[in-house]
């Protein structure tokens, strides 16, 4: 009796977004380096989305184009945001439903209280949404970024955590600092700093003798005494932080359970 031959699994589907737009190197290099993992499917923005957050269309159409490079389809690209891209792209776009999400490589880092105004975490955090694993993924800025080589190191270290994380869907923000590239592959899981910083404007007017305000992005975040990922970022380790989108503070929700809201 003749061995019954084992069944071919499926490619591992990769759904790869930014918010950079869909010409932007970073997406570029990734997409070259998932290849390696997994059948990719791009859908971007059209058009740089940086600091969109999670912005999503729903008052206008989306219109999505092809964009080819020479002969070979690159992807999609999207008039809208990271989020848009990603939810048209697991219901439209992908041949079947991705199963995992990537968004980047971003130009610039991703952390402390960033998380939250950036387009790269929320392209993750829609594909979270819909039970996928999902992995932003940023490099710091630089004139002349070395893209290529960050994408290496990224999906090694995407490449690590499918195989080690639980079976559940995660969502994880990756941190490269220029410092790491080319180096030997370092990550350090740490949580988000939540310090804030920033609040500086300077004031200004234009030609027109009116006035304007521009951020400074002063003074600088505390330093803080135990490890967040903008100690280890500036340390020149590569960062990994475990996120989720569920905002609700579930034990002062278990105090407030017996609070009242009759008449004083």
């Amino acid at each position: 009796m003749l061995p019954q031959r084992s069944k071919k699994l499926p490619a591992v589907q990769i759904l790869l977004t930014n918010d950079d737009g869909i010409y932007a190197p970073g997406l570029l290099a990734l997409e070259h380096e998932l290849r390696n993992l997994g059948d990719v499917t791009v859908v971007a923005p059209a058009t740089e989305q940086s600091g969109v957050s999670h912005s999503i269309t729903f008052l206008s159409p989306l219109i999505c184009k092809e964009v080819y490079e020479s002969a070979r389809r690159r992807g999609w690209a999207v008039e809208g945001s990271p989020a848009d891209c990603v939810k048209i792209g697991i219901f439209e776009f992908c041949p079947r439903r991705p199963d995992l999400v990537v968004s980047g490589i971003n130009g610039g880092l991703n952390a402390g209280i960033n998380v939250l105004y950036s387009g790269t975490v929320a392209a993750a955090i829609e594909g979270a949404f819909f039970g996928i694993t999902s992995v932003a993924v940023s490099l710091e800025f630089a004139e002349h970024a070395r893209y290529e080589e960050a994408a290496v190191m990224a999906a090694s270290v995407i490449r690590h955590v499918l195989r080690q994380k639980s079976a559940d869907p995660q969502l994880y923000n990756l941190n490269i600092p220029t410092a790491a590239v080319g180096q030997p592959l370092d990550v350090r899981v740490v949580p988000m700093s939540v310090e804030r910083y920033g609040e500086h404007f300077i004031k200004r007017q234009d030609p027109k003798g009116r006035t304007y305000y521009w951020a400074t992005g002063d003074p600088p975040p505390r330093q803080t005494d135990h490890a967040t990922d903008l100690t280890e970022l500036a340390r020149g380790h590569v960062t990994l932080t475990p996120l989720q989108y569920d905002m609700t503070r579930h034990r002062l929700l278990d105090a407030m359970r017996d609070w009242t809201f009759g008449e004083p």
